[in-house]
């Protein structure tokens, strides 16, 4: 089935609405293992998009890596921000993810009138006005960019992270479980750059007294994220 590129539909539908300037989210590295999670941000107009462009997780590393420095010159304004897997486990991932969208737009050069988070959750929430899109990646190409700019970038700096510890594959799975991952896991254990409050850690009994247990207040309540965040 062919790709159906983005457009800037929802973009213009806030633009009538009254905002000026649109600002694209999206986040990698929710479900890692390892490594920071990150969050994209992208100002791109109502330019064209660059040929190719969709979500990062249906093109090719290949394609990535040659379309994110045209990206980051096309776009009218770009940023990242990160939440480290220390903040992941002292804040849970909706948190951290808040946290990590904040640094980014705090990052712009612009301030944005309006959002368009991908997915169907809000975590970003006030002072912001907040358009969620389930698959935005895919149909907004601000999102699109943005989910583009993000991966490349966490890939890298994953690989980077695992010349340290290259039993684990990070430059291959970029923290995600893989059965190289999984496998260093139960021999060496968590590096400095694991989620220790994961699920994962229950696995391994060789190193469970390791693992993080964050107590949030009304956790018969929490989320899917926080649930996942906790070992439920």
């Amino acid at each position: 089935m062919p790709i159906v590129p983005p457009t800037h539909s929802v973009e213009r539908s806030l633009r009538r609405a009254g905002a000026k300037i649109v600002v694209g989210l999206d986040e990698v590295g929710r479900g890692a293992w390892a490594g920071p999670v990150t969050v994209g941000a992208a100002v791109t107009g109502l330019r064209k998009a660059p040929d190719g462009l969709t979500d990062s997780k249906l093109l090719t590393e290949l394609r990535r890596q040659s379309l994110a420095p045209v990206l980051a010159d096309w776009v009218s304004a770009y940023a990242l921000g990160q939440a480290s897997p220390q903040e992941c486990d002292e804040l849970g991932m909706t948190a951290a993810l808040r946290l990590a969208a904040v640094r980014a737009l705090e990052a712009l050069p612009v301030e944005p009138d309006a959002v368009i988070l991908d997915g169907k959750h809000d975590y970003l929430g006030g002072p912001w006005r907040v358009r969620t899109v389930i698959k935005g990646d895919q149909s907004c190409i601000c999102v699109a960019a943005a989910s583009v700019l993000a991966k490349v970038h966490r890939d890298g700096l994953m690989a980077e992270l695992g010349e340290s510890c290259p039993e684990y594959g990070f430059a291959a799975n970029a923290g995600y479980p893989s059965p190289v991952h999984r496998a260093a896991l139960e021999e060496l254990g968590p590096t400095e750059h694991h989620r220790l409050s994961w699920a994962y850690m229950d696995g391994l009994p060789k190193w469970r007294h390791l693992k993080r247990v964050r107590e949030v207040v009304g956790a018969g309540h929490a989320s899917a994220d926080e649930q996942l965040t906790l070992g439920f």
